[in-house]
């Protein structure tokens, strides 16, 4: 089972960035297509991107393309999400979550779909 722990969270003005990380132990991180979801107080979890196994295919939420942009290094066993241009509505509580497969260029941004989560990072965007 792989474990997943996110960092790099914190306090941000709008209009700044942020990088997260989603480092990955137990398993070859190879194995897993990774998501990102966050979720804000008072709202369902939303499902902001992904990335296939292999790194090949990915898919953002609407809201989120063209300001965030996911990568992973799987010799480092860490999943990266770059957000930019942050705005007050980012505010949430960002995870990271992991699904085994053995299809290289799969990967879906449906919460239901992936069996292991990280604790979660707090992104707080105000001015």
């Amino acid at each position: 089972q792989l474990q997943l722990v996110e960092s790099g969270g914190g306090l941000v003005q709008p209009g700044g960035s942020l990088r997260l990380s989603c480092a990955a132990s137990g398993s070859f991180l190879s194995l897993y297509a990774i998501g990102w979801f966050r979720q804000a107080p008072g709202k369902e979890r939303e499902g902001l991107s992904c990335i296939s196994s292999a790194g090949g295919s990915t898919s953002y939420l609407d809201s989120v393309k063209g300001r965030f942009s996911m990568s992973r290094d799987n010799a480092k066993s860490t999943v990266y999400l770059q957000m930019n241009n942050l705005s007050l509505e980012d505010t949430a509580v960002y995870y990271c979550a992991a699904r085994h497969t053995l299809t290289r260029t799969w990967c879906s941004r449906a919460g239901t779909t992936f069996t292991s989560w990280g604790q979660g990072t707090q992104v707080t965007v105000s001015s």
